[in-house]
């Protein structure tokens, strides 16, 4: 499994539903980007010029929401995640 380092997060985004507007089938690239996923993995938190650990936000199994353009999109073993800064995630998901 992929391990984050600092303050990274790794998130399986959450998969749309194919959406029809009157019957048309919209193409993937009409779509809005999905803003939501579940955290997989968290980093250990950014460290203070003191040398010490900030807290995470975050912890696994969160829902959480991101900024629209958040992250770099990485494939590991056929499955797609976002591994992204805890800056860019704006609310967990209850």
């Amino acid at each position: 499994m992929l391990k984050p380092l600092g303050d990274r997060v790794i998130v399986k985004v959450t998969e749309e539903e194919e959406q029809t507007v009157g019957g048309i089938v919209l193409a993937s690239n009409a779509k809005e980007k999905p803003q939501t996923g579940k955290v997989i993995a968290v980093g250990e938190g950014a460290l203070t010029p003191e040398g010490k650990r900030l807290p995470m936000a975050v912890s696994e199994g969160d829902v959480v929401m991101y900024d629209k353009y958040a992250g770099s999109e990485v494939k590991y073993e056929g499955e797609k995640f976002l591994v992204m800064h805890d800056k860019d995630i704006m609310a967990i998901v209850k």
